[in-house]
């Protein structure tokens, strides 16, 4: 399977984090990968939780180039498992899976839908800070299996990935001002990047986000238009991400952060998608209706009739709002 351009760039911004992760000589040369987020880097935990259909993907024509539905909301590998693939690591396993885990090689908490904010699409994922508890089980966990001196080096020199803000912003139900609400995301995602830290973590990796009005789902409501104030708010949180980053960097000593400008790279194939070796960048490859932008991707979610593309290469986006895996560069 082809690697786009896109997650290409983002494996090189983490080459100075995870170019140790070769060696699996615990502890000395080891690195694990711990990610938390959303359907980005959702593996499948959603699988496993008493949730709606709307919040999972474990149906065909999902996880197509596994060759069976893993959870993962795309045809297939997500960015963690190309970046586990490029350190040497095996692909990180969903935490709610439910099998014997080592820690060892890390975990993902990540689950479809969720946000920073507990009320984003609340009952039906694990927000971060119930991520954010799963990894202190964790920490305890790695404790026991390798005692404590281990466990501490392990989680020192650990990659923490993390993916969250667009469920916040695209549920937004509030009277606050866009800068009230972003206030309120960042927060959040302060509290938690400094619970990590209690526990060891210093090297952390963002993507930011992309331009959430030009997704499929977004332009069909707006009738083939970005819809500019869902892009305004991502773009808001984006000016702001780095200062709170760097705000933590200056207070947290070792703090290390990479941060990927998917934005950018979201809109260069939005504009220019035979570029990158699409030859679709606005309907989905599996959907219905306008843009594909009907959440009907693989019939189980209230409307059964839903159109699938031969090949989703050729396509940018899968689902109503999510890419396709095996990008081409």
């Amino acid at each position: 399977m082809a690697i786009s351009s896109a997650y290409v760039c983002f494996l090189l911004l983490f080459t100075t984090f995870v170019s140790l992760i070769s060696s699996h000589n615990l502890p000395e040369n080891h690195v694990a990968l711990f990610i938390f987020g959303d359907s980005l880097f959702d593996p499948g935990n959603n699988n496993y939780i008493n949730t709606a259909t709307d919040f999972q993907a474990n149906f065909i024509p999902y996880g197509e180039t596994f060759k069976y539905p893993t959870g993962r909301f795309s045809n297939g590998r997500l960015i963690p498992d190309f970046i586990a693939q490029f350190a040497g690591l095996p692909i990180i396993p969903a935490y709610l899976k439910p099998e014997k885990h080592k820690f060892t090689d890390g975990v993902n908490f990540a689950s479809g839908g969720a946000g920073a904010l507990v009320e984003s699409h609340q009952g039906f994922v694990v927000d971060l800070e119930t991520q954010i508890r799963y990894f202190k089980k964790v920490e305890k966990s790695l404790r026991r299996e390798v005692g404590d001196a281990k466990a501490k080096k392990l989680l020192s020199r650990a990659v923490y990935l993390i993916s969250v803000g667009g469920n916040d912003y695209l549920t937004k139900n509030s009277t606050a001002s866009d800068e009230e609400f972003a206030s309120m995301v960042l927060g959040n995602l302060t509290v938690a990047l400094k619970e990590i830290y209690k526990k060891g973590g210093r090297k952390f990796g963002f993507p930011n986000l992309i331009q959430l009005g030009c997704l499929p789902y977004m332009k069909a409501k707006s009738e083939g238009s970005c819809n500019h104030e869902a892009t305004a708010i991502a773009e808001l949180h984006n000016a702001l991400l780095p200062k709170t980053l760097d705000k933590l960097k200056e207070e947290l000593q070792g703090f290390k952060y990479a941060l990927y400008n998917i934005y950018q790279s979201f809109s260069q194939r939005l504009n220019d998608p035979s570029k990158y070796g699409f030859k679709n960048a606005t309907t989905a490859c599996c959907g219905s209706d306008l843009y594909g932008g009907v959440y009907s991707c693989g019939g189980k979610r209230g409307v059964t009739e839903y159109d699938l593309c031969d090949n989703p290469a050729d396509f940018f986006f899968f689902d109503w709002r999510r890419l396709t895996a095996n990008l081409q560069t």
